[in-house]
């Protein structure tokens, strides 16, 4: 199953496809936004770098995978690029999940290393990745972050004590660290932490963000998805 914040690596049948898909208008006008999108996704290609898969669209066939291409923002004006793309599940060469935080703790500013080797070290035994800039950065080494960039950590708990301790975590190091992200369940569904360590009332709701749509459910519904601690 591909999830939100996954990456994909293409094959070459993959690249091919998705080069051939670009508009005649993106491909003829290299000065638009669009037009840089040829350029972005040949360097994604000779570098193998991955995509990243997003929320599906209704009308997506079974067999795709809806993802993107980000790039980094343009020095000058801060402009981002981003390509959303539709993938055959069969041009997909290789599929984890969003990199473990040790593995993107090389890109981090100096002003977040420590606290963030902290972070890293504590969260041993649970299971917290990190996506969107940070890791976009540490995954293709193009300068990604900004001064006002945050830190997008995926929680992924396996049981109620787990969700509880690392949200604890999450919030204590979030003063220390520019920190944001989602807890993702096992259905998939994900959940802003933040939101979530404030919503102390177990009935009320909260925003989320599902495979194709987003809509409100109570904390206790999703801590049910959840092991026995």
């Amino acid at each position: 199953m591909f999830a939100r914040h996954d990456l994909i690596w293409l094959s070459a049948a993959g690249w091919s496809a998705q080069l051939a898909a670009l508009s005649p208008v993106a491909s003829s006008s290299p000065a638009s936004p669009a037009g840089a999108a040829p350029d972005a996704l040949l360097r994604w290609r000779d570098n193998d770098w991955p995509l990243i898969v997003r929320r599906r669209e209704p009308d997506a066939a079974a067999d795709i995978v809806c993802a993107g291409l980000a790039a980094p923002p343009e020095p000058a004006t801060g402009a981002k690029l981003r390509i959303p793309l539709r993938v055959n599940a069969s041009h997909i060469a290789r599929h984890e999940r969003p990199l473990a935080l040790l593995a993107a703790l090389h890109a981090a500013p100096s002003a977040w290393q420590s606290a963030f080797a902290t972070l890293a070290d504590r969260a041993a035994g649970y299971d917290m990745r990190v996506y969107g800039s940070f890791a976009l950065q540490a995954l293709t080494g193009l300068p990604y972050l900004r001064p006002s960039s945050d830190i997008d950590i995926a929680f992924y708990p396996r049981n109620a004590a787990q969700l509880d301790a690392g949200v604890t975590l999450l919030a204590a190091s979030a003063a220390h660290l520019p920190l944001d992200g989602e807890i993702i369940f096992p259905s998939g569904q994900a959940v802003s932490w933040k939101e979530w360590h404030a919503a102390s009332d177990s009935a009320a709701r909260v925003l989320v963000k599902a495979a194709s749509a987003v809509h409100l459910r109570t904390p206790e519904a999703l801590r049910a998805e959840l092991e026995p601690a």
